[in-house]
C-alpha cells in the first residue's frame, strides 16, 4: 500500500470576498507540481459562496464536473436548457464533452451555499454534453457507503459519469467501522474527510484531511467520531 496524505491547512486557499475555495489540487492562481491530480482526479475544491453571489457564465469542455452542496442551495443553469437547484443531500455531475457553458451561484441572499467542485478526467473525449442530477435520503448513508457517482451504464447507481469512476459517501457513528473494496483492479481511492475524525488503515485524519491510496484493494475506516467521509474511487 501507498499513500498520500493532504492535511486540510496544506490546501490551496483563494479569498475573493464573495467566494473562500480551498484547492486539494492545484487550480487556478494556486499550482504545486506535486499536487496536480491523482489519477483521474482532477480537482477537489471545498467552496464558500456568499448569499446571492456566484460563478457567471463560463465555459468548459472535456471534463466530468460533480457537484456536492453541502449545506444552502446553488442554483444551475447551463447551455443545454437546464436550470436546476441543487440542495443539500443532492448530487449533479455533468460531462463537458464537446463543450458547455454553464452558472452556478447562491440562490438564497441570507446563507451562504457551501459545496464541493470535483473535476474528473473523461475516458472519451468530445462526447456529447449531459446531465445528470439525483437526491439521495440521510438515511441511505447512515453507517454504511452509498454510491453516488458510477460510470456510464453501471448498474451501481448514482450519477453517471464518462469514467471508471465511483464515489461514495457515508455518515459514521462513533466508533463504527467499515471496509470498502475497490471497484476496479489498478484504480486507486481518494478519500476526504468532511466531518469528524476517522482512521483509515491506520492513518488518522481530521475533517477536511485527504488521503490518496493506491496498490491497496481493501480499505478500513474506523469512525473516532460522528463522522462523514467521502470516497472517490478513480483510475490512476
Amino acid at each position: 500500500m501507498k499513500t498520500i496524505l493532504h492535511k486540510a491547512a496544506t490546501r490551496g486557499h483563494a479569498g475573493h470576498g464573495w467566494l473562500e475555495s480551498w484547492h486539494t489540487f492545484s487550480f487556478a492562481g494556486y499550482h504545486d507540481p506535486a499536487r496536480v491530480h491523482f489519477g483521474a482526479l482532477r480537482v477537489l475544491n471545498d467552496d464558500t459562496v456568499a448569499p446571492g453571489m456566484g460563478f457567471g457564465k463560463h465555459p468548459h469542455d472535456n471534463m466530468e464536473i460533480v457537484s456536492i452542496p453541502l449545506e444552502g442551495d446553488l442554483e444551475h443553469s447551463d447551455s443545454m436548457g437546464n436550470t436546476a437547484i441543487i440542495r443539500q443531500g443532492d448530487v449533479q455531475a455533468m460531462s463537458a464533452g464537446t463543450g458547455i457553458v454553464h452558472s452556478e451561484k447562491n440562490k438564497n441572499s441570507d446563507q451562504p451555499v457551501r459545496f464541493l467542485q470535483i473535476w474528473v478526467f473523461p475516458n472519451k473525449r468530445n462526447v456529447e454534453p449531459r446531465y445528470d442530477q439525483k437526491t439521495f435520503g440521510a438515511d441511505e448513508k447512515n453507517n454504511r457507503l452509498l454510491t453516488v457517482v458510477s460510470p456510464i451504464g453501471s448498474p451501481d447507481g448514482g450519477v453517471q459519469i464518462h469514467q471508471d469512476a465511483w464515489f461514495s459517501l457515508g455518515k459514521m457513528e462513533k466508533g463504527l467501522a467499515l471496509e470498502y473494496a475497490c471497484k476496479k483492479d489498478g484504480n486507486g481511492v481518494y478519500a476526504f474527510v468532511l466531518e469528524g475524525d476517522v482512521t483509515i488503515n491506520d492513518i488518522v485524519l481530521n475533517r477536511r484531511d485527504g488521503l490518496g491510496i493506491t496498490e491497496e484493494n481493501r480499505i478500513s475506516i474506523r469512525a473516532n467520531t460522528d463522522s462523514e467521509i467521502l470516497l472517490m474511487d478513480v483510475p490512476l
